[in-house]
């Protein structure tokens, strides 16, 4: 039986559906402009049909490409029951269908979530996750990623990694357009293409990617697990630990920073290019006001580092 979703969310539906829009077409345009630039109007055609293409290719196929980014391996309720339960569990107190489960084989604790609506969503969360922090802190990270999916955060996050990666692509093409002399004025056209088109990808997440939606879930996550101060210690562990402890998946697709918990690039020079998210301090002091107005009653650990008992480490099947 389909769960309907809760009501006072039409806002951010609505609001979340007209970026996505506004973003499939800033792509359409960027590439229409560049095909021009480069093969005046027959190029412009080209690029039109491969805009048309990469768009449809971002609704329907964005989260497997984000899963396939990070090497996500799927959940099993036999595999990893602990983990599946706990998920289940919340999508249950969140009203959401139970989406699919994924596990990332990487030391750092992170997670996020993707799916371009509630019946087509997944959440994955890494084995340091589930190694470094405490079963209510895993709670609340999970709580958090089920709050973009009931808010419908996840098609806008996922397209804007699609959308960034392929504009990364259009950049190299153009420097390897310029990179040939004997293009002559194409050639400077490249180069200029390359030049600005890198950055233009970091600020096309930023600008349509709302660090707004982060402080929305944390409180939507602390409402679903009940406990705001066990997703603030989590957050200052995995922030803490992120520092250094790298992602290796996430260093190679930046693009897709945006979409964890916390970004997976802090205190690397690619932090200020993708800074998507605002600070954590601020984010664990809007946690702390929740707990402390009475609304959560619901005891949580402190937001600091300490040795909590920790869920084992799961291993990752790979096929």
């Amino acid at each position: 039986m389909r769960r309907k979703a809760p009501r006072g969310k039409p806002r951010r539906h609505a609001m979340n559906i007209m970026r996505t829009g506004l973003l499939l077409a800033a792509l359409t345009a960027l590439f229409m402009g560049t095909g021009y630039l480069i093969g005046g109007t027959s190029g412009m055609v080209l690029a039109l049909a491969f805009a048309v293409a990469t768009n449809a290719f971002a609704y329907w196929n964005s989260d497997r490409l984000a899963l396939r980014m990070h090497r996500a391996q799927p959940v099993t309720r036999m595999s990893h029951p602990a983990l599946w339960d706990t998920v289940a569990r919340l999508a249950q107190q969140a009203q959401l269908p139970m989406p699919k489960v994924y596990l990332i084989d990487a030391r750092q604790a992170n997670a996020f979530a993707t799916g371009r609506n509630p019946d087509n969503a997944a959440v994955a969360v890494t084995a340091g996750l589930l190694h470094n922090l405490s079963a209510p802190e895993v709670e609340g990270v999970i709580a958090h990623e089920l709050a973009h999916v009931r808010n419908r955060d996840t098609l806008i996050m996922t397209i804007a990694a699609t959308v960034a990666g392929a504009v990364s692509m259009l950049a190299n093409i153009g420097f390897f357009m310029g990179g040939n002399r004997d293009r002559g004025q194409f050639g400077v056209i490249g180069v200029l293409i390359a030049v600005f088109l890198a950055p233009l990808a970091a600020a096309l997440i930023q600008m349509t990617v709302s660090r707004t939606r982060e402080y929305a879930a944390d409180a939507g996550g602390a409402e679903i697990s009940r406990n705001p101060l066990a997703l603030a210690s989590a957050l200052a562990k995995i922030s803490e630990q992120a520092k250094w402890v790298q992602m290796p998946s996430a260093e190679t697709h930046p693009n897709s920073a945006h979409m964890f918990v916390v970004n997976p690039l802090i205190g690397m020079r690619l932090d200020r290019m993708f800074s998507t998210h605002p600070p954590v301090e601020r984010r664990i002091a809007a946690l702390e006001a929740m707990a402390s107005d009475g609304t959560y009653r619901r005891p949580g650990p402190p937001p600091r580092r300490s040795t909590d008992r920790r869920s084992p480490v799961p291993v990752v099947r790979r096929r």
